[in-house]
């Protein structure tokens, strides 16, 4: 699985789960539903993506880059 699709699906686990969490747990969590959609649109418009780094920082680089900026090789 390469780098995206591993970004994506975090992005869809986090959503469904703080949806989840407003609905049978306390309506606040949809507060963490807007920050994930604030972060997808954040890194459409600026080419960078917090969770990439982070992956990339623990080693979960599956080559091509989630936000469509240029591959980070170090």
């Amino acid at each position: 699985m390469n780098l995206e699709r591993r970004i994506r699906a975090i992005a869809g686990t986090f959503i469904l789960i703080s949806l989840a969490l407003a609905r049978w747990v306390d309506p606040r969590f949809a507060y963490f539903t807007a920050f994930v959609g604030a972060n997808l649109l954040q890194s459409a418009i600026t080419r960078w993506c917090l969770m990439e780094d982070i992956l990339r920082a623990v080693g979960f680089d599956g080559g091509g880059s989630c936000c469509g900026g240029e591959s980070k090789k170090a």
